[in-house]
């Protein structure tokens, strides 16, 4: 369906001999479902909870009222992050460029200068990179840098240029940390390719580090580059690319251009927002390292509101958003670093040597605003999605540009462990923020309205899908094995809206993921995947976060390995999971495993004795919908006997928990000896007024 274009004056094409558009957006057909199906949605949970009110209400012990109660919790937590998510499909949009416009609006020597920061020389020379007699004189050249840099490092020498830095450095910090290493590889006055062209300037940067300051990890590194670049070259476009990320499609940058340079918007445009998008994933992406929902589907609903958020690497922003609102500029420390410099000298001079190794110094941002209210924003380690946040709050705008063909490739971890710490991490950053004074609840409501404050919490608050994700992975199962109903039976009425709520919830997600370019089989997998975060990484990242809070522990970080051995990667290509070494995440996903499958078999052995489990059906259920998901773990630990099955020792602590568990509940479960028709009757006298309650489906005590 298409609607008016959101940014009248630019979208639309030329009449008259006016100039032609640059791009166009338009809303997208699916819109109008969204907005009806949510409001016919939103009075099912309604009802949902008067029936948890009402069932609390009769709970006549603590246990029954604690099981409800958990399970009332467990729904309000879906149901927050249903509303956040709800946000990104209220309007989202389909934009196009047309970058064969560019030259035809403006002159090519007219084209805002760019800086690239983040991207690896290590990284593009290990990849299967062009090579030309340049990129071999450039290899050579970085691989004997990197030689001089790290003997210098070794023996605490460094070239005349740094000589002076370094013994100032040295006399507060031990050889043991490093000073700022800056080399030129590449001048653009002066080196030239083989066509007689001036080559782009190529500059290594390695910043101070000292282990009595903090160095922020990947914000630190960025805002190191952001002022050694201000001071070198001062390009008021920048690129942040991962250091495993390439460029695939040389149109990129006139496409991220159709908008940085439209007049219309660009006075409050922050950054345009490429898609991550991987290769190397398998056919079926068995870890979901597509991130359909979190790098498409959601940007694209907050693009049609005030902008996607910024996912850390493909990105162009405008120098000047990192210095305040689009309204105030806050200038930096030293006139050098402002984002109105005008560079005039040759980067190889002494005093622009001498002052980009001042500012990418490990004390340099001491009493300074850098990281706070200018730069790169310092206090989560999902740097990316709260700067994002913080410029936008601030009053900037961004855009998503999804093109046909990918902008930038990047690689994805392609084993399990690997895959969970990396988004562990991601839950301890995201959770720093969903928990700080700017949480996107709060303070982002406040700042930018409902729909961003509450499509930014659906992020920040991405680890407390492991409160009911963790709960329908134990309760219901435990309860099945000691004989207790917690959900109504399916000849009543509130069966058919616990079916409803499933099934809609399912059916919709479905429907974004496959009108988004995925399969159903890569849908099926994604949902499989969430399940296993909410036990795994979302479950200790909350754990590990909370204890961070309390003062008891903190965490660390830890940089995703991207390394495979031939092995390895082979049982990827074939969809088969990668366990391997013995982590505590997969004790917990081994013991939610053992747990279904033995309550879904016991469930089984009673319905083929000739019971009757009506009022056991939706547990079981429950129980066999996790024991096919799990299908991969159980293969892991019985069925394989190569390099990446479950160790052994997993397996047991898993069990010996399991087990433990499971007395524990029979414990607890023991005092509401009661069953709706399945096991075991332990009591088959019943008066009036009992039968009565029974079948209000209220527990008999």
């Amino acid at each position: 369906m298409e609607g008016r274009p959101k940014e009248s004056g630019t979208t639309k094409a030329s009449t008259g001999g006016g100039p032609p558009p640059l791009h166009t957006v338009k809303p997208m057909g699916i819109t109008i479902f969204n907005r009806m199906f949510a409001t016919v949605y939103a009075l099912a949970i309604l009802a949902l909870f008067y029936h948890h009110t009402k069932t609390l209400l009769c709970s006549p012990t603590l246990v029954s009222f604690s099981l409800n109660l958990a399970l009332s919790l467990s729904d309000f937590v879906l149901t927050f992050m249903w509303i956040n998510t709800q946000t990104c499909r209220m309007c989202p949009v389909y934009r196009k460029q047309f970058p064969e416009n560019v030259e035809k609006v403006m002159k090519r020597s007219d084209f805002p200068a760019l800086d690239i920061l983040e991207r690896s020389p290590e990284a593009y020379f290990e990849s299967n990179h062009p090579c030309t007699s340049e990129t071999e004189k450039i290899e050579v050249m970085y691989k004997s840098m990197k030689a001089k840099v790290q003997h210098a490092l070794e023996k605490g020498e460094v070239d005349d240029q740094q000589h002076e830095i370094f013994n100032k450095w040295t006399d507060n910090f031990t050889r043991q940390d490093h000073p700022a290493v800056i080399q030129v590889l590449l001048d653009a006055s002066k080196d030239k390719d083989i066509a007689g062209n001036l080559m782009p300037n190529l500059i290594y940067v390695s910043r101070g580090k000292c282990k009595a300051l903090p160095h922020h990890f990947k914000a630190g590194a960025l805002n190191a580059l952001l002022r050694v670049s201000s001071n070198m070259t001062n390009a008021p476009i920048i690129l942040t690319l991962d250091c495993d990320f390439c460029s695939n499609d040389p149109q990129t940058l006139l496409r991220a251009m159709c908008y940085l340079c439209d007049p219309a918007i660009r006075s409050t445009l922050a950054y345009v927002q490429f898609p991550q998008i991987y290769r190397g994933i398998n056919k079926n992406d068995i870890y979901c390292g597509e991130f359909k929902r979190l790098f498409v589907i959601n940007t694209m609903g907050m693009d049609g509101v005030e902008g996607p958020n910024y996912v850390g690497t493909g990105c162009f922003f405008r120098r000047r958003a990192f210095f305040g609102s689009p309204s105030s500029l806050i200038s930096p420390e030293i006139p050098e670093l402002s984002p109105d410099h005008v560079v005039d000298k040759p980067i190889q001079s002494q005093s622009v040597l001498a002052l980009a190794h001042q500012v990418a110094d490990c004390n340099y941002e001491s009493k300074t605003d850098w990281g706070s209210k200018i730069g790169f924003r310092y206090g989560s380690l999902v740097e990316d999605y709260y700067t994002g946040f913080r410029l936008q709050c601030e009053g900037w705008k961004s855009i998503l540009c999804n093109p046909e063909r990918p902008a930038f490739l990047g690689h994805v971890p392609i084993n399990l462990a690997d895959a969970l710490n990396q988004q562990k991490r991601w839950s301890i950053g995201l959770l720093e923020v969903a928990f700080s004074k700017h949480s996107p609840a709060t303070f982002g409501v406040r700042s930018k309205g409902i729909l961003m404050g509450l499509g930014y919490a659906q992020l920040a608050f991405w680890a407390i899908w492991s409160i009911p994700i963790t709960t329908y992975a134990f309760l219901p199962q435990l309860a099945l094995l000691n004989q207790v109903s917690i959900f109504p039976k399916v000849s009543e009425s509130w069966f058919f809206l616990y079916a409803f709520l499933f099934l809609g919830a399912y059916g919709q997600d479905c429907l974004d993921f496959v009108l988004a370019g995925g399969s159903v089989q890569r849908w099926w997998n994604d949902q499989r995947f969430w399940h296993i975060r909410g036990v795994t990484c979302y479950l200790f990242g909350s754990i590990e976060f909370f204890l961070k809070f309390l003062g008891i522990s903190a965490s660390g970080f830890t940089v995703t390995s991207k390394a495979v051995d031939a092995e390895q990667s082979k049982r990827y290509e074939q969809g088969i999971f990668e366990f391997g070494v013995h982590s505590p995440m997969f004790v917990t996903l081994t013991m939610a495993a053992i747990i279904n499958l033995i309550s879904f078999s016991l469930g089984l052995v009673e319905v083929f004795r000739g019971n009757d489990l009506e009022g056991l059906f939706m547990q079981m259920f429950i129980s066999g919908f996790a024991v096919v998901n799990c299908w991969p773990i159980y293969e892991a630990i019985a069925l394989r006997n190569d390099n990446g099955k479950m160790p052994i020792k997993t397996t047991i602590m898993a069990t010996l928990l399991a087990g433990a568990l499971y007395m524990a509940a029979s414990f607890i479960f023991k005092p509401l000896g009661i069953s709706n028709g399945g096991f075991t009757v332990k009591n088959k006298v019943v008066d009036d007024e009992q039968g009565k309650r029974y079948d209000q489906g209220n527990f008999e005590f």
